[in-house]
């Protein structure tokens, strides 16, 4: 059974594939366990190890 922090980051790597058919990056930083995923041509979003997630503030590219 996954904990309630899995199946949150489950739901947002679901949804980013469903509305953006292009995942550039996709980056798992095991030291703080976090998730960090660069979708479409600037989006990106950053998963926490406690299930809550944002999108990145960055809009320089």
């Amino acid at each position: 059974m996954h904990t309630p922090e899995q199946m949150a980051c489950i739901q947002v790597c679901q949804a980013l594939s469903s509305f953006y058919p292009d995942i550039h990056l996709f980056r798992f930083d095991a030291e703080r366990g976090e998730i960090y995923i660069l979708a479409g041509e600037s989006l990106g979003i950053t998963i926490f190890n406690n299930g809550f997630w944002e999108f990145d503030n960055d809009t320089t590219a």
